[in-house]
């Protein structure tokens, strides 16, 4: 799925990354720690998103 840059962005919850990349969440934060995966945007204390246009670009990029 490939979006434009007229496409607006949106944040997307852990459940969600996982469902889209098809690991589970500590496989994430692993690849996170190693830096082979976008960082989360973090808001207020607890809450993490991230930006599903830079998933959808990591997905593409693992696709090469």
């Amino acid at each position: 799925m490939k979006l434009s840059s007229t496409t607006q962005d949106k944040l997307i919850t852990i459940k969600e990354v996982s469902s889209l990349i098809g690991m589970k969440k500590p496989t994430i934060y692993k690849y996170i720690r190693e830096g082979q995966f976008p960082k989360p945007i973090k808001i207020g204390s607890r809450a993490s998103r991230w930006s599903l246009n830079k998933v959808m670009e990591w997905i593409e990029e693992q696709k090469r």
